[in-house]
Parts: C-alpha cells; sequence; structure tokens
C-alpha cells in the first residue's frame, strides 16, 4: 500500500544516517497492517521535517575519546556468584590477529516505562559510539509489560549488552583490536547499582535473566555502566517524543551536523 512504501522509504533514510526520526519511524510502523488516515498525515509531517532539515551529516570521528575512569570504577567480583569468571572475557577462538589502531566502544542507553498507552509496553533506545563516532542506533518497543520502570531500564541495558557482544565479536573476527571493556551510560541509579555493586542482590524474578545477564559481562570485564544525567542521555531521542526545543536540538546537534 502507499502508507507501507512510505514507512520503507522512512526506514532507509533512517539506516543512512537520519537517527533524528529513528523513534518516530518506529512508532508509525507500528500501523502497517491498518493504518488510518491520521498515521497518514503524521506520516507526511515526518516527511515534511526532512524538507526543511534536509542537509544533515554524520561526522565519523575516529579520535578517543575522554573517558572518565573514576566514575566507571572496577569492583572486587571474587566474593559474587560470578568470582570464578572475573575478568575473563571469552574471545573467539579462531579470530585473526588483530592489526592496526584499535576501538573503544561506548554506548548510552534509555527506556520509555509503559509509553504504549494500548499495552502499555516500554521502548528501547540505545546509541552505539566507536571512538567518537556515531555508529548505530536503535529503537524499538519491547516484547513484555513491565511493572516499574526498574525492570523496563533493565531489559533495555540487557538487549543494549546483547548487542555490544555481537559487535565486539564481529569486530575482532574482522582483526580489529577491542580497546578495553565498553563503557555503557544510563541514567537509571537502581539498575546501575545492581550492575556495578557485586553484593546486590536481586529480590525480583521476573528480572532475573536480564540482571544476570548484565552482571556477568561486568564482571568479564566485557563492559562497565555508569551514570550519566538524563539531560545528557542522547538515547531519550530514540525514546520519548520531545518537542521541538533546546533538548531536542541538542541531541540532534550531537549526532548529526548541519541539521539546525
Amino acid at each position: 500500500s502507499y502508507y507501507q512504501s512510505l514507512i520503507g522509504v522512512l526506514r532507509w533514510i533512517v539506516e543512512l544516517g537520519r537517527v533524528d526520526i529513528c523513534l518516530e519511524c518506529s512508532l508509525m510502523s507500528s500501523h502497517l497492517a491498518l493504518p488510518r488516515e491520521g498515521h497518514l498525515e503524521q506520516l507526511l509531517h515526518i516527511f515534511g521535517y526532512l524538507k526543511k532539515h534536509h542537509n544533515a551529516e554524520i561526522a565519523f570521528d575516529p579520535t578517543y575519546p575522554e573517558i572518565d575512569q573514576t566514575v566507571f570504577e572496577r569492583r572486587d567480583w571474587t566474593t559474587s556468584e560470578f568470582g570464578h569468571v572475573e575478568g575473563k572475557e571469552i574471545f573467539p577462538p579462531n579470530a585473526p590477529k588483530p592489526l592496526g589502531l584499535g576501538f573503544v566502544v561506548r554506548s548510552k542507553v534509555d527506556a520509555d516505562h509503559g509509553s504504549n498507552t494500548v499495552t502499555r509496553r516500554s521502548r528501547t533506545g540505545f546509541v552505539v559510539y566507536l571512538n567518537s563516532a556515531l555508529a548505530f542506533w536503535f529503537a524499538k518497543k519491547q516484547s513484555s509489560v513491565e511493572s516499574s520502570s526498574f525492570g523496563s531500564e533493565f531489559c533495555a541495558m540487557k538487549q543494549c549488552c546483547e548487542y555490544l557482544r555481537g559487535l565486539r565479536y564481529k569486530l575482532r573476527m574482522m582483526g580489529i583490536p577491542v580497546l578495553g571493556p565498553s563503557y555503557i551510560y544510563g541514567d537509571n541509579q537502581s539498575v546501575l547499582a545492581n550492575t556495578t555493586v557485586p553484593e546486590s542482590i536481586l529480590k525480583k524474578k521476573s528480572q532475573s535473566i536480564a540482571y544476570h545477564f548484565v552482571r556477568e559481562g561486568v564482571a568479564r570485564d566485557e563492559w562497565r555502566t555508569a551514570y550519566v544525567n538524563t539531560h545528557e542521555n542522547e538515547a531519550d531521542l530514540l525514546t520519548k517524543m520531545l518537542p521541538n526545543g533546546d533538548k531536542r536540538r541538542g541531541f540532534v546537534r550531537r549526532m548529526l551536523h548541519h541539521t539546525f
């Protein structure tokens, strides 16, 4: 149909770098089966926005980012349930010898709890940087309904960690060195405390899989997590419908050039 063809065009535009409409494209894709007249109007509004701000550019900046190691403090996991794997990241056994300069992998993750008013499913969003270059962006509705923002944020953190594990594997299989752990920024203090403190205990069984998956990666030093203020978290752009203002424009300027 006409609506489906327009969604296909928007998806290609997002893949080509327009991260600023990634969330909007994801939201409108939820109505592919039975679109209404209002959905088509909103879709045309997105194309109007692209027509007005058509000269966006992504700069692939190879410079190494400044990582504040004090906020990514390495803790002792020997007394935890993951003491037997502490600092033992699993490397692919058949990977070629790494050559050249390596990458520092960073990510910012966020979730919008119960954002879908019909099913009350939350939405995951995260961005991934290789050195200072934006390499990947993701916005998708979660597959389960979470009863708290803690649960939705933990599911988002798990999805981000799963992608980072696959990315680190791909880079190593291409002979590219990965320097140190991946650095993940989040804005939920409870999730960060449960992932970074070895002595923390999870009492909710429903989040136990995400809990143990993320904690095991931290214990292996595959990734580390730290807090970032929500006003400094670009992943907000991929989970919440931000109105046109300083916050949205600031996030877009960090990832795209010449947009505003």
